[in-house]
């Protein structure tokens, strides 16, 4: 049986999961601008930290190709997924999604009737935007759910799937993908473009608030002397409510929650709202009364452990723990950082030391979003908000 043929521009978490799962039952090239990247897979190494991504990559490596060289992208393929990342502007206050637009139209121009199916988050009505734009009804918008380290097996097994666009022509699509996914009959549900770009933002923007919610909980608990822990254990047992998502952090970071709360806030324009802007208002809130207390500790030697919002995660993109550093900077603090995944001698003019035992000794007080057994030895010198000791 042949097999089909799939192109994957972008080699992140989202790129790499999708790779890996569609290499199963087709041929798959991915294309990506980062050499380094594409060096690492033509090494047969996965350039993303995920176990289930390393072993079905080493497993279908002979179905998977890579290139940086845009002459190397297959113009005959059943479908094209864009997946570039698409970073927040702050001066335009909106996602920018330049580069989504020109893979788009260097697709077309390589195939005009190529299927496009956009994985990268873009702002409410860009979908539609790019179908006039290019004259194509091919183009179809599915949001991904994925979680960072769990990636391919939210793949494998995804809570639902999404298609944002022409359900004739996205047939194609959903039975490739269904083919390559382990759960029997996902709920697939189609919808309007605009519709499933709002599926994304407001899922992200949900998962955004429920992070504030309970950090604001242990603001209140942490400034009044209770147990945060009991409060959140009292509060989660409400099946309502649910005890997932409730471990309290310096502040919410990472690839998606803060540039997808404010994009939403951004659609929303002249449409009547609090909600959106007071999550991301929290956010800022949580930041600054953490390095209130940390103050207030009087320590003059502060370290930071890590700078990834999770553990296992090398990943510390918008993470809470910057904006923490920058702010004690303007408090004239000594800050020192340990982090192995970080190969700098500096992070934001802060020193990153590589001996954790030189680290422990100079700290006078240890800045941990999310506490690690090798700090136990000195545990009388860490302050975290990490409760339940998990991700």
């Amino acid at each position: 049986m042949n097999k089909g043929k799939v192109t994957i521009i972008g080699a992140g978490f989202v790129g790499m999961s999708m790779a890996t799962l569609f290499a199963k039952h087709n041929q798959v090239h991915i294309y990506d601008i980062n050499e380094d990247v594409i060096d690492s897979i033509n090494r047969q190494e996965s350039p993303v930290y995920d176990l289930s991504i390393s072993n079905y990559f080493e497993r279908y490596i002979n179905n998977i190709s890579a290139s940086s060289q845009i002459c190397d992208i297959p113009n005959n393929s059943d479908f094209y997924i864009v997946s570039i990342s698409t970073d927040y502007d702050k001066d335009s206050n909106l996602l920018n999604v330049s580069g989504v637009d020109e893979t788009i139209k260097l697709i077309l121009d390589l195939n005009k009737e190529a299927m496009i199916i956009i994985k990268s988050t873009v702002p409410i009505g860009f979908t539609d935007g790019m179908k006039i734009k290019y004259q194509s009804n091919n183009i179809i918008f599915s949001p991904e759910f994925l979680r960072e380290g769990s990636a391919l097996e939210d793949n494998l097994n995804p809570s639902r799937i999404i298609i944002g666009g022409d359900e004739i022509n996205s047939k194609l699509f959903v039975e490739t993908l269904l083919k390559c996914t382990q759960k029997n009959n996902p709920p697939l549900i189609y919808m309007k473009a605009n519709e499933a770009e709002s599926v994304k933002l407001f899922s992200n923007a949900f998962l955004a608030m429920r992070v504030a919610f309970f950090n604001e909980l242990d603001t209140f608990a942490l400034a009044s002397k209770m147990s945060s822990q009991k409060i959140i254990n009292g509060v989660s047992m409400d099946e309502r409510i649910g005890n997932y998502y409730n471990n309290p952090s310096f502040g919410y970071g990472g690839y998606c929650l803060p540039k997808d709360s404010k994009q939403l806030l951004a659609n929303f324009k002249s449409i009547p709202q609090d909600l959106i802007q007071s999550i991301i208002e929290s956010n800022k809130k949580r930041k600054s009364y953490m390095v209130e207390v940390i103050i207030n500790k009087n320590c003059k030697n502060v370290g930071i452990y890590k700078l990834s919002m999770k553990k296992g995660s090398k990943n510390f993109k918008e993470s809470a723990i910057l904006d923490i550093i920058n702010e004690l900077q303007n408090h004239k603090v000594n800050i020192s950082i340990y982090d192995p995944s970080v190969n700098k001698r500096s992070v934001n003019n802060a020193a990153v030391i590589s001996d954790l035992s030189s680290f422990k000794k100079k700290s006078d007080i240890i800045i941990a979003n999310r506490f690690d057994d090798e700090l136990k030895d000195v545990s009388d010198k860490v302050f975290t908000r990490d409760v339940f000791r998990e991700n």
